[in-house]
C-alpha cells in the first residue's frame, strides 16, 4: 500500500520563519518605543524645606515671603523664583474643599511649603504675613526649617503669633555656607509687603 506523503518547500519554510522573526522583533521595537508610565514617579529634590503650619480650626489665610542671596522674593505672587518653589500656598478654608468621586471633600489642613532646590550661598530672610483675617482673632504658626540631605535634619523651629491682619514679621534669617549649612542665625526685621511703614534693613 502506498502512503501520500505532503512534501513541505524548503523555501516556503524559510520564508515563513523570516517573517515569523520580523514580526517578533517589531513585537519587541513597540514595546521599549512605548514603555508603560510609572503612575505617582516624582522627580524631586530639595535640599531644605520651609513648613508653616497653624491650627486647622482657623480659617484666616497666613502667607510666607522668602527673600535669597540674590534678591529672589518668593511669594504667592512668585511662586517660583532661582531656586526657591512654593509647594503649597495655603489660602485659609477657601481652598480645603476638594472633588473625590464626585463628593466634597474637606481637607481642613493649614500649611504652606516652600522648597529650597539648590544650595545658594548667603543670606535667606523668611518672613510670615497675615494676609487675611476670617475670625478677626491672633493666629499662631510654627515654622520649621528641615535640612534634607544627606539625611533629614530639623535646623529650626520656632511658633510666631501675628495679631492683626497685614501683620508682617520676619520669623529668621540665617547664611547658608558653600557646603549648605546653616550659620548666623538672627531676627533682625525687614518688610516685604507695601502694609507697613518704612523697610528695616
Amino acid at each position: 500500500m502506498i502512503k501520500n506523503k505532503q512534501l513541505s518547500d524548503p523555501f516556503t519554510d524559510l520564508l515563513f520563519n523570516t517573517l515569523l522573526g520580523f514580526s517578533l522583533l517589531f513585537f519587541i521595537s513597540i514595546i521599549f518605543m512605548n514603555p508603560i508610565a510609572k503612575l505617582g514617579n516624582v522627580n524631586f529634590k530639595a535640599e531644605y524645606i520651609i513648613t508653616v503650619t497653624w491650627p486647622d480650626d482657623q480659617p484666616d489665610d497666613l502667607d510666607i515671603w522668602v527673600q535669597d542671596p540674590n534678591q529672589n522674593l518668593l511669594s504667592y505672587r512668585e511662586s517660583n523664583v532661582g531656586w526657591l518653589h512654593l509647594d503649597r500656598d495655603d489660602q485659609g478654608d477657601l481652598n480645603d474643599t476638594v472633588m473625590i468621586n464626585g463628593v466634597e471633600t474637606v481637607y481642613p489642613i493649614n500649611q504652606e511649603v516652600v522648597t529650597i532646590r539648590g544650595i545658594v550661598s548667603g543670606e535667606y530672610i523668611i518672613n510670615l504675613q497675615y494676609y487675611k483675617s476670617t475670625t478677626q482673632k491672633p493666629v499662631t504658626a510654627t515654622v520649621k526649617i528641615e535640612k534634607v540631605n544627606p539625611s533629614l535634619k530639623v535646623v529650626y523651629v520656632d511658633k510666631v503669633t501675628l495679631t492683626n491682619e497685614d501683620d508682617e514679621t520676619t520669623v529668621v534669617r540665617f547664611n547658608l555656607d558653600v557646603n549648605g549649612e546653616v550659620q548666623g542665625i538672627n531676627h533682625l526685621q525687614k518688610k516685604f509687603t507695601n502694609y507697613g511703614l518704612e523697610v528695616l534693613e
